[in-house]
């Protein structure tokens, strides 16, 4: 009984801060975002537009190349940014309090946010869809796949520190 005391209070540990770092990284994102709204706007504008992928006619018709939709889907894209730091801010600060359940249950919203973003949005859409792969300079997959990964690991910690009788109840 004394070992597992000690290690599920170092798993908690480990769930708060990591929980606490994604949460810092994309609550700095969203407000990069929001301050310097310009600069990812043109990368966002770029990558649906496709205009430095390769312009192989059998692609180009998924192009989105009216301005206000690239736009629409870049205040969207912080829109989410912004749901999930505070998501995972007020996770971070329930696993801080020692409310394991909700804890988990907040961390998981907010991290599954962070990997649908980067997963879905970047990776398969972004990357797949707008063939974000074939340009050089507006090419977001390895900071995206980074992104998702560490989210998956931080997901994966955030479960490894429920408690047994806990994990067949949620």
């Amino acid at each position: 009984m004394t070992t597992s005391t000690p290690r599920r209070g170092a798993l908690s540990l480990a769930a708060t801060l990591l929980t606490a770092t994604v949460a810092l990284y994309m609550a700095l994102v969203a407000f990069g975002n929001i301050t310097d709204f310009g600069t990812n706007q043109q990368f966002v504008r770029h990558v649906l537009a496709m205009d430095t992928t390769f312009k192989d006619e059998d692609l180009m018709w998924r192009a989105i190349t009216s301005q206000a939709l690239q736009d629409a889907a870049y205040v969207a894209i912080i829109v989410w940014e912004t749901a999930a730091a505070l998501l995972l801010i007020h996770g971070s600060w329930l696993w801080a309090r020692h409310d394991a359940v909700r804890a988990r249950r907040m961390s998981t919203y907010g991290l599954l946010m962070v990997m649908l973003l980067f997963g879905a949005g970047f990776i398969a859409i972004g990357g797949e869809w707008f063939s974000m792969w074939q340009s050089k300079n507006w090419n977001g997959l390895d900071a995206a796949t980074r992104v998702f990964v560490v989210s998956g690991v931080v997901l994966i910690v955030n479960h490894l520190a429920a408690p047994r009788t806990e994990t067949s109840a949620t």
